[in-house]
């Protein structure tokens, strides 16, 4: 008996030993994996993870970099959305000085009101947002600064948080590179503005005005005149622009072939009708053939694997723009395409924020990349679109119902080329013809291939002022107002092309919203079905109100305000139906609720229950082996 005892006490000793010792062996275990540096980003779109664009920005710093997030944590008024983005933005911020070793560090401030950090939110430019009528203002901004130069992010807005670690990156770069990038314009059109001739002998000549859209570059950019003669492209050029570029030479051509293979990035604005040529052209005798305005590069092209055809503007019929034409009529032109945020990538950072383009007489670029170059469309027509002759488009519609034809598939008006380029010179450059009698010089050679980035657009006049902006008066003060993301468009490209080339690369985040999809559906399904009833029951009370007018207004003036029997009755079914429909929309809603209910029960369970389950069946099995192995 007594060893019977001792035998029970002992087991239970060991059992309790063993929970014991069970606890220490994961007290332990947490202990070092704490420490551990490994992580894992278990996110569907690795959000939690750097881009190597990133990476490398943050290992090439060569001073230190000090990231200043201003949040008014302590405010009670502070939406809880924006609570858990502030913590998702330091998270990101981590990773940044984790990327970078002892060259990012981290300060937080919570300005509070008359606090010293609301003092210094101020001076660097953080304004305070005001989450009611009464409540202290609440901040949140981040401050980049290396040594002497400081860069603003104002606002930190959920709604931009697939942009966030690109913008983060990009102000990093600027403070730790702060000369403006020197941009070249290679131009047929006067984007820059230009000395015209005096109107009288004797005058001087007068200086029109630069495009708008690059009026506004001048501030972050040294915008460089580039001329169409030009046979060497500066070195200090980081990035060039060529704007409906016309009757180039052999030696420009080679010029900017050599430009590209030695790293410079181009953006290419080519035209199979350019409005602002021909509007700008002079006019041509009856009997003389009017100048061409459209643009094209084919020996780069080719060599660069692009197709694309000068004669050919895209049509599309979902993108139809309200016009005047020909005759002073109204028109829904198809070949000025009006493209929405559909119509772009969303998954790239120069398109992903777009609304609205306006693209006139587009033209579009079709995929023959070798596989060392990558054609990304930016952005594209509808599947409701296809090609028409150029010359036939400007004459209006009357003039492109008869050979419009749909090709079920979108056509890219914007794309970006990225890789390794090969030349368009495999000769070398080109040589002015020996005089006669003299030997041909040599070629001189050039370089055959090298990386960089291309952005081509189908389309210049995108730029012109009458197309993406507008005249406005205030108080008495004339300025002009974006009608539409073309100027964004072109100011993201530059960003893009002039500054580092790892910023390219940087790829749009995904949101951290993650919605039950399902329940958002049943909501909705709910939502419409009760709106359907509401117009019921609108349209219900509409025409009963119209029938009580016909028959007041068939009764004499003597009894106006008496109610007939028929009115009485008329009434009493409209009540009637009123309170079916009622009764209708409280079963809608009832079944909602029973719906989203029930779903959530079953979410909650599977997050509750299924792991435990999952521990016990694998004990069991487990178990379930050693028992067959004895």
């Amino acid at each position: 008996m007594k060893f019977g005892r001792s035998r029970s006490f002992w087991k239970a000793s060991g059992g309790v030993a063993g929970i014991v010792i069970l606890l220490a062996i994961l007290v332990a275990v947490n202990v070092i994996v704490s420490s551990l540096r490994a992580r894992v980003d278990l996110t569907e779109e690795n959000l939690y993870t750097l881009s190597d664009g990133t990476r490398r920005v943050l290992k090439g710093l060569d001073r230190k970099v000090t990231l200043k997030l201003f949040f008014s944590s302590s405010e009670p008024q502070v939406p809880v959305q924006l609570k858990n983005y502030a913590d998702q933005v330091m998270d990101l911020l981590q990773e940044y000085r984790k990327g970078a070793g002892s060259k990012v560090k981290i300060e937080e401030y919570d300005p509070k009101p008359d606090s010293d950090a609301e003092e210094w939110a101020q001076k660097y430019g953080i304004e305070g947002q005001p989450m009611g009528m009464m409540g202290p203002p609440v901040y949140f901004g981040l401050v980049v600064v290396a040594g002497d130069t400081e860069a603003l992010m104002p606002a930190l807005d959920p709604r931009t948080q697939q942009l966030l670690e690109y913008n983060l990156t990009r102000t990093i770069y600027r403070v730790t590179h702060p000369d403006k990038p020197v941009v070249g314009v290679l131009s047929s059109l006067p984007v820059l503005g230009n000395r015209q001739p005096p109107m009288m002998p004797g005058q001087p000549p007068q200086a029109s005005q630069p495009w708008l859209a690059f009026a506004d570059l001048r501030e972050d950019y040294d915008l460089r005149t580039v001329e169409p003669t030009t046979e060497t492209i500066s070195d200090d050029i980081s990035a060039l622009l060529l704007i409906h570029p016309k009757n180039l030479s052999p030696k420009t051509l080679f010029a900017i072939d050599q430009f590209l293979l030695r790293g410079g990035r181009l953006m290419v604005f080519v035209d199979p009708l350019c409005i602002a040529d021909l509007e700008s052209a002079p006019q041509a005798s009856p009997y003389q053939q009017p100048p061409s305005a459209s643009s094209d590069l084919p020996e780069l092209f080719r060599a660069w694997g692009v197709g694309y055809n000068a004669t050919e503007v895209v049509a599309d019929m979902s993108a139809a723009t309200r016009v005047r034409g020909a005759g002073n009529r109204v028109e829904d032109s198809i070949v000025w395409l009006s493209l929405t945020h559909d119509h772009v990538s969303h998954d790239d950072i120069l398109t992903t924020q777009l609304e609205n383009l306006l693209f006139p007489f587009a033209g579009s670029f079709t995929d023959q990349t070798s596989d060392e170059v990558t054609f990304t469309p930016l952005v594209s027509s509808s599947t409701q679109s296809g090609g028409v002759n150029a010359m036939s488009a400007q004459y209006g519609m009357d003039a492109l119902r008869s050979q419009f034809r749909q090709g079920g598939v979108a056509l890219p008006v914007a794309v970006r080329l990225s890789g390794t380029f090969k030349t368009a010179f495999p000769q070398g450059a080109p040589e002015d013809p020996a005089a006669e009698g003299e030997a041909a010089a040599a070629p001189v050679a050039g370089l055959q291939s090298g990386q960089s980035a291309i952005i081509l657009v189908g389309d210049a006049d995108l730029l012109g002022d009458r197309f993406c902006v507008q005249a406005v008066n205030f108080f008495g003060m004339q300025g002009h107002q974006p009608i539409n993301d073309n100027v964004n468009f072109l100011a993201n490209a530059i960003e893009q092309i002039a500054g580092s080339s790892d910023l390219i690369g940087i790829r749009s985040r995904g949101t951290f919203n993650r919605p039950f999809d399902r329940v958002l559906a049943l909501e909705q399904k709910a939502r419409n079905e009760w709106q359907t009833r509401e117009q019921e029951l609108t349209s219900s009370l509409q025409k009963t109100q119209q029938q009580l007018h016909e028959m007041q207004d068939q009764k004499e003036s003597s009894q106006r305000y008496i109610l007939s029997p028929q009115q009485q009755s008329a009434i009493a079914n409209f009540r009637a139906r009123e309170l079916e429909i009622k009764k209708e929309l409280k079963e809608v809603r009832k079944s909602l609720r029973h719906d989203i209910e029930v779903l959530g029960i079953r979410v909650k369970a599977i997050n509750i229950a299924l792991m435990p389950i999952l521990v016990t069946l694998g004990g069991i099995g487990y178990g379930f082996l050693r028992r067959r192995k004895r």
